[in-house]
């Protein structure tokens, strides 16, 4: 029987690449993002757009109508999120929300909706960052957010292991994603990025999206409460890494 998923951030970047896995697998796949000209594009691909914005509460009642009409929703992908970098000194109050509003608090307004339609064997991947795992300077509320989606998961996991509901944190390094690519500015920028990686490259978001496929696999049946990062190396190496690229905006 094909599965029910259900993708925040799933009309770009991560997000959407992972939907295109699932699809192909013969999975019924609803993606919710903001842009309505990316949601016709994933119609195209054979996925279910729902406008939406994870940081408004009204995302509830969108997560709840999936979960009605389709009985069950099998895996879900918070994969949505924003990146605002700055000095703190000159870091609004409105970023940090707008920052913490989708990162953090998307990922709870969806996940405590989407819970009382995923049963036992049911998955929750959140997509985090290494920000969340190895800070940088400007980088204040982006890494808040992905650290508390992390430390949010891994609690999750525990309060759901008896439910027989597997949460798990996937952490990508530098992506090719619409969201990097705005960080960096140009070619060069993301050149320079990728000499900053042992493995000298950016990831493409197909290979974060394989690791999302595989986590909710019953080959990852005993995987929970687990942080996967993805970066190349990255993390593995100074921690001041990262910070050259925070440093920088």
């Amino acid at each position: 029987m094909p599965r029910v998923i259900l993708i925040t951030g799933g009309t770009s970047g991560i997000g959407f690449e992972a939907a295109l896995l699932f699809r192909k697998e013969g999975d019924k796949v609803f993606v919710i993002g903001r842009s309505e000209e990316k949601g016709r594009s994933a119609e195209k691909r054979g996925l279910t757009y729902i406008r939406g914005d994870v940081s408004d509460p009204s995302i509830t009642q969108i997560v709840r109508e999936v979960g009605e009409r389709e009985g069950r929703i099998d895996v879900l992908v918070n994969a949505a999120g924003v990146y605002r970098g700055g000095n703190l000194e000159s870091f609004s109050l409105e970023e940090w929300n707008e920052v913490i509003g989708v990162n953090l608090t998307g990922t709870f307004l969806v996940t405590k909706a989407a819970l009382p339609y995923m049963g036992e064997g049911s998955v929750i991947i959140n997509v985090s960052s290494t920000a969340g795992v190895s800070p940088y300077p400007r980088g204040t509320a982006y890494c808040a957010s992905k650290a508390g989606v992390i430390a949010f998961s891994r609690a999750l996991a525990l309060e759901l292991a008896p439910r027989g509901i597997r949460v798990n944190v996937v952490a990508p390094g530098l992506t090719d994603t619409p969201m990097l690519r705005g960080i960096a500015g140009s070619e060069e920028r993301m050149r320079e990025f990728a000499q900053l990686v042992p493995l000298k490259r950016i990831a493409s978001p197909e290979e974060v999206a394989r690791l999302i496929h595989f986590l909710a696999s019953e080959g990852a049946s005993y995987i929970t409460g687990a942080v996967f990062v993805i970066d190349g190396g990255m993390t593995a190496g100074r921690t001041t890494t990262a910070g050259s690229i925070g440093a920088r905006e």
